[in-house]
């Protein structure tokens, strides 16, 4: 196949220096998924300096494309641009049903092979699957897709009940909403927690929700005109080192304490004591990462009271104590 999109230069690309993110665009492109990787790593931010990712779209065919909404899309290069790229993402799919052109799927395997990183936004876990690379691995989708991709790739274990999967240089998502938690773990891993509160602040988006939680409600969270719910996670974020407990959420919500659980998961998907251990451990990867203070004190601003708590958690979370966490990403000297 002959790609008529116009080779990268130096006025197509931008003058930075950081990772090359390449999204792929094809005919029926999913606008919403597309947009997600290109506000996360294509918006300009001259405030993370000139290490911040570089972002192009490869065409999957050639000449113009058609995107949902009626826009009419021209990428940055065609699939040689592949070639070049630290991560690509599969932003959406035509269909389940729609296969993925081999020329895609052999250039995706080539560029894993030789180090760069794969990610899937919704139905993208689809072109992902084709290239055989998810065999034997972990993966998700959105929860509509995820029979029919186990029953086309039976060797992918599929589990529709996460928010996104990392497996060995390959991320998957769930549907649309979940790409952006993706995309901020991968920022996150990247550059850090402060980095990556940085873009969420600028979605006006929470800046992290762990991979594991659940996909969907299963009802709709009741109107609450006092927003009672909201109001109490922010106090609790903002006074986590403060001796939590559920009677405690329940009493500063207004709400009895059955009330309050059933309320507490239908807006999360997670336990009050799962939520609190996730956003304890999230301050403390901020702390570690951006500041000089000792794991004791850390430990007692995030509430977990003793240094062996925070291990615990800390290493049942993210599979590292906390001191090598810190050797890795700490931001400073």
């Amino acid at each position: 196949m002959t790609h008529t999109a116009p080779a990268p230069t130096s006025a197509s690309l931008p003058e930075l220096q950081g990772p090359l993110v390449v999204t792929l665009v094809h005919d029926q492109l999913c606008t919403f998924e597309f947009s997600i990787a290109a506000e996360i790593f294509g918006l300009s931010r001259p405030e993370m300096g000139p290490g911040w990712y570089r972002f192009a779209s490869a065409g999957v065919e050639p000449g113009l494309l058609r995107a949902q909404g009626g826009l009419l899309v021209t990428p940055t290069a065609g699939m040689e641009l592949l070639e070049q790229a630290d991560l690509i993402v599969a932003a959406g799919w035509k269909g389940a049903d729609v296969p993925v052109p081999g020329e895609l799927t052999a250039a995706l395997r080539r560029a894993w092979q030789r180090g760069a990183r794969l990610a899937s936004i919704c139905s993208g876990a689809f072109v992902l699957a084709a290239t055989g690379l998810l065999s034997g691995r972990k993966a998700t989708t959105h929860w509509r897709y995820s029979e029919k991709l186990r029953a086309l790739y039976p060797d992918i274990a599929v589990d529709a009940d996460v928010l996104y999967v990392a497996e060995e240089r390959i991320y998957t998502s769930a549907g649309s909403a979940a790409g952006m938690d993706l995309m901020l773990h991968i920022v996150r891993e990247d550059f850090g927690a402060e980095a990556a509160n940085r873009v969420a602040r600028r979605l006006v988006m929470p800046p992290h929700r762990s991979g594991g939680q659940a996909q969907f409600i299963e009802r709709p969270v009741p109107a609450d005109r006092h927003h009672r719910m909201v109001d109490v996670l922010e106090r609790v974020r903002a006074e986590l080192e403060a001796p939590w407990t559920v009677e405690r959420m329940a009493d500063a919500a207004a709400m009895s304490v059955r009330t309050f659980l059933r309320r507490f998961t239908e807006s999360t998907g997670q336990s009050p004591g799962q939520w609190l251990i996730a956003e304890r451990i999230a301050e403390a990867q901020r702390l570690l990462e951006s500041s000089h203070l000792s794991v004791e004190r850390i430990a007692a601003l995030v509430g977990f009271g003793s240094v062996q708590a925070l291990r615990h958690h800390f290493q049942g979370k993210l599979a590292v104590p906390p001191s090598e966490y810190r050797r890795m990403f700490k931001l400073h000297p």
